[in-house]
């Protein structure tokens, strides 16, 4: 499975960040408005990512929950018909929660920046370092972590939970 190195950070103040961000960014920014759909899955984490009415991917990833950089691996499995698939999995599996947000995204060498706006929990920052063949974790970390420095991003804004269980906690009393 392909994997990734990525952090999740509350943005403080997204104008900065984002003017750090194409600063250095090689493409973006590309607006992306996703729906995720999750599921229930023992093995790790089961979502169906809505982009449009014709366009979707189920996503399957493992990442332990938590803080700094962390490895996830991943597969994707693209869909044409997003609604029929997201209640085939409801009617199968049940639904846990579901996330809106509007992304944009950059490209730095070989990492994913999204400067994310969530709906009901605000600005947050993701960084996707994509590990190619032969680079470790630990590599992946340190790049990470350059960014992090880079942009100013500080130990106590990263969050080590998903933002479905950011509103599911946010729900609850």
């Amino acid at each position: 499975m392909p994997s990734n190195v990525e952090i999740k950070a509350r943005l403080r103040d997204r104008e900065k960040v984002e003017r750090l961000v194409r600063e250095r960014a090689d493409h973006g920014p590309e607006l992306i408005v996703q729906e995720d759909v999750f599921f229930p899955c023992e093995a790790g984490r089961l979502k169906l990512r809505r982009f449009s009415e014709e366009s979707g991917e189920l996503i399957f990833y493992r990442r332990l929950d938590t803080e700094g950089p962390t490895e996830s691996e991943f597969f994707k499995a693209p869909t044409s018909d997003p609604a029929a698939m997201a209640t085939a999995m409801m009617a199968a599996l049940g639904e846990i929660g579901t996330v809106r947000k509007r992304r944009t995204l950059y490209l730095v060498g070989q990492t994913r920046i999204h400067l994310d706006e969530v709906e009901g929990l605000g600005d947050w920052l993701e960084l996707e370092v994509v590990l190619e063949d032969g680079q470790t974790t630990k590599y992946g970390a340190g790049v990470a972590g350059d960014l992090m420095r880079t942009l100013g991003i500080l130990e106590e804004d990263l969050e080590s939970r998903a933002y479905v269980d950011l509103l599911t906690a946010k729900e609850q009393p």
